[in-house]
């Protein structure tokens, strides 16, 4: 092989590793079909014309994920998602946290379920990973309408 093309492998090897994963943080809930959710998770990805690096999902409690919100973006409240974003051009990487409390309360108070509420989160933080935004209304809007759609495609 020369060593130009060793050179350009070298580049591309991080990426040549693809993976998702699930853990918890400090939390009891386990998230259930694995594989079905790294299949839809990795369908979304392609349809939006990206490619799969490494997501880390990782479930926890409100406790948790207001200490990463006040520590890594100064916000002193309650959420059910943040995303950091490790995304190289059309790679798709990050750390996604997600509060299994606000997914059950925000679950009660849409009247959904919770498997329902918890894709819809996920797919929420992959699309934030795609670069889809949602702090501006119209942004929210398209950012709505494409968790519905993604969620249509895994039978929600």
């Amino acid at each position: 092989m020369s060593e130009k093309k060793k050179k350009s492998l070298s580049v591309l090897l991080p990426y040549l590793t693809s993976e998702i994963s699930f853990n918890t943080v400090d939390t009891s809930y386990t998230v259930k079909h694995k594989k079905n959710l790294r299949s839809w998770i990795k369908e979304t990805i392609s349809k939006e014309k990206k490619s799969l690096g490494e997501i880390s999902f990782n479930f926890c409690s409100d406790e948790y994920l207001l200490s990463v919100n006040k520590e890594h973006l100064n916000h002193d409240y309650y959420t059910d998602i943040i995303t950091f974003d490790f995304c190289e051009n059309d790679i798709i990487s990050g750390d996604i946290y997600i509060s299994i409390d606000r997914v059950k309360e925000n679950a009660k108070t849409e009247n959904r379920t919770i498997n329902n509420e918890l894709h819809r989160v996920i797919i929420h933080g992959i699309l934030h990973l795609c670069g889809y935004k949602d702090k501006k209304p119209a942004d929210a809007s398209v950012m709505r309408e494409k968790e519905d759609f993604y969620l249509s495609l895994l039978g929600e």
